[in-house]
């Protein structure tokens, strides 16, 4: 029996023989990011029932030059018993769903890496999630919650690097100071991985206390490690991609929520393209494609999509929140697009919405166009110690609460759901 490193040696032999290439080894930094994934500066982000096979499609028509999956759950995706379920349930590609980045979050080594080999032959990289902030991720013990376990996460990023067939990559988020922002970086980057994505937020910057990425602590990681670095962060619209390009000398830049509010976000238009436009487009993609796409995924990709309209029009957002089956999706984004073009006849885009700046850089369009969602910024007094330990435990717990209620919410949906996945017709 082969061990798993002579597989990969082996498999990268054979892809050396058969591109005609004289040298049996793996492309590494700015090699693989030029060779492999074709210079991408736009780039889909990982998300959790986000960034699925149909969602990657419909991204890559508008621009997007590399996509990440889902973050998948190393521990389930590779688990002997339910594995197979689980990845039948979250993960597929083809041959057109090139450059794709898989992601994985883990806390074991040796569990990473068995995930990581069911994927190496169907991506172009792995990445370790070192993002993630959310309470599930504290409670699992993943994500950003590693981020103090220099060398747990060494010990990940090193087994990925010398075992798989494929580089690997790190997605993370910043420390309070640039000093310990960067040695984070380059601990990394020592590690092996090949591309660091630079999420420019911290660990506790999530739901109401987002608040706007740091762009210089991304600009000092990029300036201090010799690998290819994306910037991920503060990302609303087309232009913001080349702002961040130019202020921070990365690499690429990676759209998460930007992409989720307006998938065409990746191009160049003078305005952004109607919701109902871009939710019919992508709910024939979901028709079409041969692995099923879970009715939970789809709904909340069209609520995301269709934000600014559905106040406009409630009864529709109703019948939506309602709905679980494609055809029934479907006939609301019809009906909803007679009204919004009913609503832009009427209403127009002379003045106001056509798109200026407002005083606080925001965009205004009709209700009918795309748009994306602008989160409240911080409070002034945010991360200082002015005798609010109390109300922090309070934040903390009610936060924990909504989480844990979100979390029994998903629960019950997937358990709904898993008597089978929501197959769209062959015909509108």
């Amino acid at each position: 029996m082969l061990s798993s490193a002579l597989r990969s040696i082996f498999k990268i032999n054979r892809i050396a023989t058969m591109t005609g290439e004289s040298v049996s080894r793996k492309l590494t930094g700015y090699e693989f990011y030029e060779k492999t994934l074709g210079s991408p500066k736009l780039i889909l982000a990982p998300m959790v029932d986000g960034s699925e096979q149909a969602w990657r499609i419909l991204s890559r028509r508008y621009g997007a030059q590399a996509c990440y999956t889902p973050m998948f759950h190393a521990k389930l995706f590779s688990d002997p018993k339910h594995g197979q379920k689980y990845r039948d349930d979250q993960w597929s590609t083809d041959k057109e769903d090139k450059p794709t980045i898989v992601q994985f979050c883990a806390n074991n080594p040796e569990t990473l890496l068995n995930a990581a080999k069911l994927v190496e032959n169907d991506c172009d990289a792995v990445d370790i999630n070192l993002g993630c902030p959310q309470h599930i991720a504290k409670r699992g013990h993943y994500g950003s919650f590693l981020q103090d376990e220099w060398e747990l996460i060494a010990s990940m990023v090193s087994i990925l690097h010398k075992e798989l067939a494929v580089p690997v990559t790190v997605k993370i988020r910043v420390f309070p100071t640039v000093e310990k922002t960067v040695e984070y970086a380059k601990m990394i980057e020592k590690a092996g991985a090949q591309l660091l994505t630079v999420h420019g937020r911290l660990r506790e910057q999530k739901g109401h206390h987002t608040g706007l990425a740091d762009w210089d602590k991304i600009k000092a990681v990029k300036e201090a490690v010799k690998i290819p670095v994306f910037a991920n962060g503060n990302i609303l619209y087309h232009s913001d991609f080349q702002r961040c390009l130019e202020y921070t000398g990365v690499d690429g830049v990676m759209t998460a929520e930007g992409s989720l509010h307006n998938p065409a976000i990746f191009a160049d238009q003078k305005m952004p393209p109607f919701t109902w436009e871009m939710a019919k487009e992508y709910l024939e993609i979901v028709r079409d494609l041969k692995t099923p796409v879970r009715s939970g995924i789809i709904k909340g990709h069209l609520f995301k999509i269709l934000h600014p309209s559905l106040p406009q029009h409630k009864d529709l957002r109703e019948r939506l929140g309602k709905s679980s089956q494609w055809q029934q999706y479907y006939d609301i984004i019809l009906e909803l697009k007679e009204r919004l073009e009913a609503d832009f006849n009427n209403i127009g885009e002379e003045g106001e919405f056509n798109g200026q700046l407002d005083e606080k850089g925001i965009r205004k369009y009709g209700h009918w166009r795309c748009q994306p969602y602008v989160r409240p910024p911080l409070p002034e007094d945010y991360g200082k110690k002015k005798n609010k330990k109390q109300e922090n435990k309070r934040e903390s717990e009610d936060g924990d609460q909504q989480e844990d209620n979100k979390e029994e919410s998903n629960k019950k949906l997937k358990m709904e759901e898993d008597a089978g996945a929501v197959t769209a017709p062959t015909t509108a």
